[in-house]
């Protein structure tokens, strides 16, 4: 089970993040979660959202280059050590980039991973008693 993450190319200078953020509140769209790397010339920014298609349809009306990727969401309690358990259960499999948001119940937070092979990871995590998000999970947070 799998996600849809936003990755929006952006000019690295003022007003380019502005510029996404109010492409996605004019299009209704909530953002759950948001992580931005970047370099001297140009970031790539990584959301989760709430309708990824609706999302990409918006920024690509206004000429953002956007794509979307599958990654994997897992619940992972909001405790010490939470973390550690998560990447305890994909040791192993690469990890390309991973980035977290909370709950506002505050009793679990989300880490998303973006690995190289989504299947064995999803498994592994399965196995080891996660919960993982789904695109239908996102859309009700």
């Amino acid at each position: 089970m799998t996600i849809s993450q936003l990755s929006v190319f952006a000019e690295n200078k003022a007003g380019a993040i502005c510029e996404v953020t109010n492409t996605l509140a004019e299009a209704g769209i909530d953002i759950r979660a948001f992580n931005v790397a970047e370099t001297k010339d140009f970031g790539i920014l990584r959301l989760i959202v709430n309708d990824a298609e609706k999302a990409k349809k918006a920024l690509a009306e206004k000429e953002c280059v956007v794509s979307i990727t599958d990654v994997i969401g897992v619940v992972v309690p909001d405790a010490p050590g939470g973390l550690a358990k998560v990447l305890s259960a994909v040791n192993g499999i690469n990890v390309e980039y991973i980035y977290a948001f909370v709950s506002v119940s505050g009793s679990h937070a989300y880490v998303v991973l973006r690995v190289d092979d989504n299947d064995a990871a999803i498994k592994v995590l399965k196995d080891a008693g996660f919960n993982l998000l789904s695109d239908d999970i996102v859309k009700k947070m």
